[in-house]
């Protein structure tokens, strides 16, 4: 289910780009970027870090308004003595997600996103992902985000995270 579910969101991420880059050169942009979070909450009590990668594109729907997806994969690494009583070093996660960015000026942003995330251990599940941020966008192609995403699932957990990306 998992596989089907990301292939289907690849193809979708796969057409939009397509659809685009025919219809306007200069629209879309597609960012990939490196993510570091700070778990919070609950996720605080068995990780100090999370760290990650990510794949977005953004399509323009309007005057300095974007929509928005993206796929990436987080993993939280587990404090020390929970990493001793698992055996293992951490959690892998495979956030998929859609949303809306709004430009205030040619630079400063404010998104939010919905979606999903799928846990990449034995029987971890799928669970609702959302994540509000801002960021800035610099001259040269860098951007730079902040957000807070949780993931609800029986709990939350949820993490304060960086994203640096190069767009292009």
């Amino acid at each position: 289910m998992k596989k089907l579910l990301l292939s289907l969101a690849f193809l979708g991420f796969t057409a939009i780009a397509a659809h685009a880059q025919s219809a306007n050169s200069d629209g879309g942009k597609f960012s990939i970027g490196v993510d570091a979070g700070l778990p919070v909450g609950d996720a605080h009590k068995i990780s100090n870090f999370a760290i990650g990668g990510s794949l977005k594109y953004d399509h323009p729907i309007a005057d300095q308004l974007f929509l928005t997806g993206s796929a990436g994969y987080t993993r939280f690494l587990y404090k020390k003595e929970i990493k001793d009583f698992f055996g293992k070093s951490g959690a892998g996660f495979i956030p998929v997600k859609a949303g809306v960015k709004y430009y205030f000026d040619d630079a400063f942003f404010a998104e939010g996103q919905l979606g999903a995330v799928f846990g990449t251990e034995s029987g971890a599940g799928t669970a609702f992902a959302y994540s509000p941020g801002v960021g800035y966008s610099f001259a040269g192609g860098l951007e730079a985000g902040v957000r807070y995403e949780a993931w609800s699932k029986n709990g939350t957990t949820s993490q304060v995270a960086l994203r640096v990306a190069f767009r292009f």
